[in-house]
């Protein structure tokens, strides 16, 4: 439904009350934040009966006079519908709140945002029914405890309909990805030579099964190359596969920046409703992009599967660090989630410039967390 819609239908009566979950004061006081410390689970709500979650706000910090570096990326954020033991909601609380690299920064879409101070009030519109139960749950692997305050803002029913599917949301990464060796090769063999006609090897955005319908990801790219050449890190295509059908798939795209509803290499920052670059990286492509399309008009529906990829370079020959969030609705149960990754498998890595290859294996261990 688009904004149009929500206002015109805004004084039509609506079932259900409006209740809320927060961190605040018990006591009548002023500390109105939860503190949750190193290597815990904290649920921070459970909603008994049905109903949907319908606005979510949530703001962080350590609680100590000093700063943490990459904080967003060392905090899970986990949701559990209907009794579930495993998440429908897995990803660092960052990037669900629609921006990866372990930062913030200001921006605006029509289901996330990132609001001042310095992006660090998150908030999600996405709906998320229920029909027993919804269980919040946030893991800290920060250095230090946190102060940690929230909104759930929710509308609790007596019956939830039968037709309302379930959110999800899933974090990935590749660091690097499987590209092929640049030195020695021709730029333009590089950057526009070979045919992909598989789409073996394309950057995984979401896998699922079931029927349901995908809505949309953020999409964070750490530009790994040091080249004075030509070095767009998006000319690969998106490809996204319906119910198992073969290559070519219907839904096949002509390069990144079009799949995010952009043109032309782009590095200005913009903030749509529906699409946006929130990081547009430096000189010659370089350093760490931020970009986001959600399918709020135009969902993807699938009866039984959806594979959602996209090439990391023409025919997959770069190898940069990439990660996503990806948003979906479907009936459960749900394919189960790879296990994530701790964090220093999550942390980004260092802005430096040239980037040596060789240092992954030397904060990773080996080369390809």
């Amino acid at each position: 439904m688009d904004v149009h819609q929500s206002l015109l239908s805004l004084s039509q009566a609506r079932p259900g009350k409006r209740k809320r979950e927060s961190s605040y004061d018990r006591s009548g006081g002023n500390k109105d934040f939860f503190t949750i410390k190193p290597g815990d689970k904290t649920d921070i709500c459970h909603i008994k009966g049905a109903g949907a979650i319908t606005h979510i706000w949530m703001t962080m910090a350590p609680d100590a006079p000093m700063e943490e570096a990459f904080l967003p990326r060392k905090i899970v954020i986990r949701m559990f519908w209907d009794g579930e033991t495993e998440p429908s909601v897995e990803a660092p609380i960052g990037d669900f709140f629609g921006m990866g690299h372990g930062i913030t920064r200001n921006y605006t879409s029509a289901a996330l945002m990132m609001s001042p101070e310095d992006g660090k009030a998150f908030n999600s519109f996405f709906r998320m029914p229920y029909a027993i139960d919804a269980r919040i749950q946030i893991e800290s692997e920060a250095e230090h405890p946190i102060k940690f305050y929230f909104y759930v803002d929710y509308e609790a029913y007596d019956k939830l309909p039968d037709n309302e599917l379930r959110f999800h949301a899933q974090w990935n990464r590749e660091n690097p990805t499987d590209g092929i060796p640049d030195a020695g090769v021709d730029n333009a063999y590089f950057e526009f030579g070979g045919k992909n006609t598989t789409g073996d090897g394309n950057y995984v955005i979401l896998e699922a099964e079931g029927t349901g319908h995908y809505i949309g990801c953020n999409f964070n790219v750490h530009n790994l190359r040091d080249t004075s050449e030509w070095n767009w890190y998006g000319e690969g295509d998106d490809m996204i596969f319906i119910d198992g059908e073969p290559w070519p798939p219907t839904l096949h795209g002509t390069g990144m920046e079009d799949y995010f509803n952009t043109a032309w290499c782009p590095q200005q920052e913009v903030c749509t409703p529906y699409h946006g670059i929130i990081l547009g990286g430096g000189p010659n492509w370089s350093g760490k992009i931020s970009t986001y399309r959600y399918h709020i008009l135009d969902p993807i529906m699938f009866d039984k599967s959806i594979k959602v990829t996209i090439e990391h370079g023409h025919n997959n020959h770069r190898s940069d660090d990439v990660s996503s969030t990806a948003y979906w609705y479907q009936q459960e149960p749900h394919r189960p989630f790879k296990a994530l990754p701790k964090v220093d498998r999550r942390l980004p890595l260092p802005d430096t410039k040239p980037f040596n290859p060789d240092s992954l294996a030397k904060i990773f261990g080996h080369s390809n967390p």
